[in-house]
């Protein structure tokens, strides 16, 4: 496909590492040719950097194959996967997972990217629900707009939330901000 097409979120082939699409701009300047500037983070190795690519360039899409996996545990050094049709198990170690960690709950459903039978990233939800296990106690006539507060929370996450919320509510987080959406239990 042309540079022009690049979107984020898509999986390009940069010098034979799969690499996703953080960010990309088309850039026309006065004179010259139009380029098409991108931040790309590589999927083996989780390192960001920009790329510029002229706007006539070819460039090589990734298709990565996506299975649904069960999250089990962790054993210590890293985080194990079962194939909900296969059962077969994977490990991903936490540079693979990078911040995705702080959204996994026992038993929860995931989609794990392969890219050439190597796993190489997660898919998480859009949203987690989590257990607030702690956090500073809410002043007696606080209102709506008062100042948020930090909670931690079962994963060890720690999120601003507002000052209603108390150990033991459950919490409904984005997945992709990190931020606190709304209570969902309390």
């Amino acid at each position: 496909m042309q540079a022009t097409q690049i979107r984020r979120g898509m999986v390009i082939n940069v010098s034979g590492d799969p690499c996703k699409v953080m960010e990309f701009r088309h850039v026309t300047p006065g004179k010259g040719q139009a380029v098409v500037q991108t931040r790309l983070r590589n999927l083996r190795t989780g390192s960001s950097f920009e790329y510029r690519f002229r706007s006539t360039e070819s460039v090589e899409r990734v298709i990565l194959d996506e299975q649904q996996f069960e999250y089990l545990y962790y054993d210590g050094n890293s985080y194990v996967f079962m194939n909900t049709e296969t059962f077969e198990q994977v490990s991903l170690s936490e540079e693979i997972l990078g911040d995705a960690i702080h959204y996994l709950l026992p038993n929860a459903r995931i989609t794990i990217e392969f890219y050439q039978s190597e796993p190489i990233g997660i898919q998480l939800p859009p949203t987690v629900d989590l257990k607030v296990v702690e956090t500073e106690p809410s002043l007696k006539g606080a209102t709506v707009s008062a100042q948020n507060k930090p909670a931690k929370l079962e994963t060890g996450l720690v999120v601003q939330v507002p000052p209603f919320v108390e150990p033991g509510d459950i919490v409904r987080i984005d997945t992709t901000e990190g931020t606190y959406l709304e209570r969902v239990k309390g």
